[in-house]
């Protein structure tokens, strides 16, 4: 693809920047250093710039003519609790925080894209560039959505961008509907009464009751749920007794795990039938059962309209090298929250192959910089069509 020469003239700048942001990461609500260079560099390109929206979240409008249609550019900037693997010259220079999911290349996305709207001005109607704190599970999108993002930056659709390793830094998928599964979190706590470990008979056992749950568990997705509807269920926390007390049976046991779905149905059935299992196990073995299903993030669906008009745009930047087909993630993004507020569309970026399976959350993962070109001409095209498009029938 050959880009427009004022984006490749500011590629160099870009690469610099993306890999600062590296050497540099900041948890979720901690991104003061990353949003104050996003705010200046806004400020610098002639941009309105509010600061502090959810904390450490920016937002920049940009206003051209006299079109009427408003769209929102999300991109996050934060890391993630993870100590990076040594060998890269801008590795992370703070010892457990890592950008390991590639926002630190999505700011850049969309800061290269302020940068170039701001000086070609090639559009009529108004782009609010959102820089979101928070993604990676602290609930920076639902903080902003509450603090008044959409009353205050009325969208009349909204975008958002993720990297993908596997597909190619010149290759995109756009696709309609579910892109990313619920996200929500559950806890059991079985009660019983402890007792020594060679006169069972004395108490009420919680390890054999959170052991009948835990093989029954996988029975939801199994059983319960349509099979041809996806969905998680999965346990990632048990905590039970004392490995120096290992003739000590406990008074509870403590279960955490992760449920995803991508219809709000599936996911009531979800919440329902792991609550159902544990009152159930708790019952059998004569002992109490505490439950609790934390609803964290919605599913990413894609909006209809709105996928169409980033699949344009796509298509206008990368031709043949755009996806209409791509398997949904059972991963979460909080941009659920935006989706929820205005049409929504969530594409893929290709981030090139995952070099030593590192993909997302692996500590020698890193952002691609050839995608820095395509990315960023992806957003400029979307906002010139998009509002060029609203000038033109109007």
């Amino acid at each position: 693809m050959r880009l427009p020469d004022l984006l490749a003239a500011d590629l160099a700048f870009l690469t610099g920047l993306r890999r600062d942001l590296h050497a540099h990461p900041e948890l979720g609500f901690e991104e003061e250093r990353t949003s104050g260079i996003v705010a200046d560099l806004l400020e610098e390109a002639g941009i309105l710039v509010t600061r502090g929206l959810a904390g450490t979240g920016v937002v920049g409008t940009l206003t051209v003519g006299n079109g009427t249609r408003s769209i929102g550019l999300r991109a996050d900037m934060d890391a993630l609790p993870m100590t990076e693997q040594p060998g890269r010259a801008y590795r992370s220079k703070t010892d457990g925080k890592m950008h390991a999911c590639g926002h630190d290349g999505h700011t850049t996305l969309l800061l290269g894209a302020a940068r170039y709207l701001a000086k070609t001005r090639q559009f009529s109607g108004t782009v609010h560039f959102i820089f979101q704190p928070a993604e990676e599970g602290r609930g920076g999108a639902r903080r902003m959505v509450e603090e008044g993002l959409f009353e205050r930056f009325p969208c009349d659709a909204v975008f958002g961008l993720h990297n993908m390793p596997g597909l190619d830094p010149d290759e995109m998928a756009v696709v309609l509907g579910p892109q990313l599964a619920s996200s929500d979190s559950w806890r059991v706590t079985f009660r019983g009464t402890g007792t020594h470990g060679a006169k069972p008979h004395l108490g009420k056992d919680p390890i054999t009751a959170a052991a009948t749950f835990l093989a029954s568990l996988q029975t939801i997705v199994g059983r319960v749920i349509d099979p041809l509807q996806p969905a998680v269920v999965s346990a990632c926390s048990v905590q039970a007794g004392n490995p120096l007390a290992l003739n000590v049976i406990p008074d509870t046991v403590e279960i955490g795990g992760t449920a995803r779905a991508y219809t709000p149905e599936v996911r009531d059935q979800l919440e329902t039938e792991i609550g159902r299992l544990a009152a159930g196990a708790a019952a059998m073995y004569g002992i109490a059962a505490d439950y609790g299903f934390e609803r964290r993030i919605p599913p990413v669906v894609n909006d209809a309209d709105a996928t169409a008009r980033a699949l344009k745009a796509a298509e206008t930047v990368l031709g043949k090298k755009v996806r209409t087909g791509f398997a949904p993630s059972t991963a979460g993004d909080d941009f659920a929250f935006f989706a929820g507020e205005a049409p929504g569309c969530y594409v893929w970026l290709g981030n090139g192959p995952a070099v030593d399976g590192a993909l997302h959350h692996n500590t020698a993962y890193d952002f691609n910089d050839a995608a820095i070109g395509p990315g960023v001409a992806f957003w400029t095209t979307l906002v010139e069509q998009e509002l060029a498009a609203a000038t033109t029938a109007g």
